[in-house]
C-alpha cells in the first residue's frame, strides 16, 4: 500500500455510472473517508447521484455532475446541458472502469495526484493498477484507493434507509402486515433476465406460503412487471414507477427478502441488510455476487455460450452477437424458492404444494 498524500483538502472520485456500480464503490469511499477525514469528498457522478445523495448520510460530501459521454454516462431524459468540471482538487481518483474514456477526464482535473485503473491502451495516471475484468468489484476499487494510502475499513457495502425514504415507502405500499417479499424481474440487458413465468411461479409459491408479494421495476420495465403479474395465479402487487429511488430503499428495508436479476436494486437491498436471492450470469457472479451466505444466496446460471448462435460470451473480449436472449435459464424455480425460504427462515412450508418442487425449471 502506498503512503497517504499530504495536505489533501479536496478529493474527486469519478464514478458516474449505474446504481449497482455506486454500491460496489461504497467500501472504497468509506476507506477514503477514514484515511482523509478532514478532506471534502466529491463524487463526480450523474444527475441521479445528486438527487439521491444530496443531504443523505454517507461518505460523500457532495456530488458534482459530469457531462454525459461515451464510456462515462448516458444523458438522462430532459437533462439540461452540463459543463466540464472546472473545480480544482488535490487528489483525483478514477473508479470508473478501464480508463480509456475516464482517465483523460481525471487527468484534466489538474489534481496534484491522480490514481485509478488502467486497461491496455488506456492513458496512465500518476498511480495506477491494471484493470483485469474478472475480479470482485468491491475489491477492485479497494485496491485503487490503497494506491493513495486508504486502507480498507470494510469489504461490505452498507446503506441505511432515511426517515424520509421510509415514510415514502409506507405512504405507497403501507407497513408490512405479514412477511413481504419483493421481486424485481427487470434488467437493462435482456440476457440477465430470468423468465417472468419463473418469477410468477415463485410469487405463487410464496403467496401460498403466507408471504405478501410485490413486484418492483423502473418505468422502462413496466412491460416486464406486467408480464409477471399476468402470469401469476395469485395476487402480486406491482410498484412500477410508484417510488423514487429513495422510496425503493425504504421499501426494501422492510422486506423479508428480495428476489432479483443482477441489477442495482439487488445490490441496494443487500447493502441494506435485506436478505437477497440474486440470479447471475457466470461473469457477473464472479464480479458482483456478495460473498456472504447467512443472508444472501447468489445463484449462477453456468451458460457461457449464446443459446442462438453459440458465441462465447464469458468475457467482454471473447466475442459478441446480436442476440439478446436470456442467459440465466439454467436457474430453476426450485433453486430460487429453496434459497428464499432459507434466507427468510422457517416461516412457510406450503410453497412446494403448488407443484414447484426442488429443482423444477418451471
Amino acid at each position: 500500500m502506498r503512503d497517504l498524500v499530504p495536505d489533501v483538502g479536496r478529493i474527486a472520485v469519478l464514478r458516474a455510472n449505474s446504481l449497482g456500480d455506486f454500491v460496489f464503490a461504497l467500501p472504497a469511499l468509506e476507506s477514503l473517508r477514514a484515511a482523509y477525514p478532514d478532506a471534502e469528498l466529491v463524487l463526480l457522478g450523474a444527475p441521479w447521484h445528486a438527487r439521491w445523495l444530496t443531504g443523505r448520510p454517507g461518505p460523500v460530501d457532495r456530488v458534482l455532475v459530469v457531462p454525459p459521454g461515451d464510456g462515462i454516462r448516458p444523458a438522462e431524459p430532459d437533462e439540461p446541458p452540463v459543463g466540464a468540471v472546472r473545480e480544482r482538487f488535490d487528489l483525483a481518483i478514477q473508479l470508473h472502469g478501464g480508463g480509456a474514456n475516464s482517465n483523460p477526464i481525471v487527468a484534466a482535473l489538474g489534481a496534484r495526484v491522480t490514481a485509478g485503473l488502467r486497461a491496455p491502451g488506456a492513458p496512465p495516471l500518476d498511480r495506477w493498477i491494471r484493470y483485469v475484468y474478472h475480479q470482485p468489484e468491491v475489491f477492485r476499487y479497494l485496491e485503487v484507493v490503497e494506491l493513495v494510502g486508504a486502507a480498507p475499513v470494510t469489504t461490505t457495502p452498507r446503506l441505511g434507509a432515511t426517515p424520509a425514504e421510509m415514510a415514502e415507502a409506507r405512504a405507497v405500499a403501507g407497513r408490512p402486515t405479514r412477511p413481504r417479499v419483493a421481486l424485481h424481474p427487470g434488467a437493462t440487458d435482456p440476457r440477465r433476465r430470468w423468465p417472468v413465468e419463473r418469477f410468477a411461479a415463485v410469487a405463487d409459491a410464496l403467496a401460498g406460503g403466507g408471504f405478501e408479494v410485490v413486484a418492483t421495476g423502473t418505468p422502462g420495465e413496466r412491460e416486464v412487471v406486467a408480464g409477471l403479474v399476468a402470469a401469476a395465479r395469485k395476487p402480486v402487487r406491482p410498484l412500477v414507477g410508484a417510488l423514487s429511488l429513495g422510496g425503493l430503499v425504504g421499501l426494501y428495508a422492510e422486506c423479508a427478502a428480495l428476489v432479483a436479476n443482477d441489477t442495482g436494486p439487488l445490490h441496494v437491498a443487500a447493502a441494506l441488510g435485506t436478505p437477497t436471492v440474486g440470479i447471475y450470469t457466470p461473469s457477473n457472479y464472479i464480479n458482483g455476487a456478495t460473498p456472504w451466505r447467512a443472508r444472501h444466496r447468489p445463484i449462477a446460471s453456468w451458460i457461457i455460450h449464446c443459446p442462438v448462435c453459440g458465441v462465447d460470451l464469458s468475457h467482454p473480449g471473447s466475442g459478441d452477437c446480436p442476440h439478446r436472449v436470456s442467459m440465466v435459464t439454467a436457474v430453476t424455480v426450485g433453486e430460487v424458492l429453496e434459497a428464499v425460504l432459507d434466507v427468510t427462515g422457517p416461516r412457510a412450508t406450503a410453497p412446494a404444494a403448488n407443484g414447484v418442487g426442488r429443482g423444477s425449471a418451471r
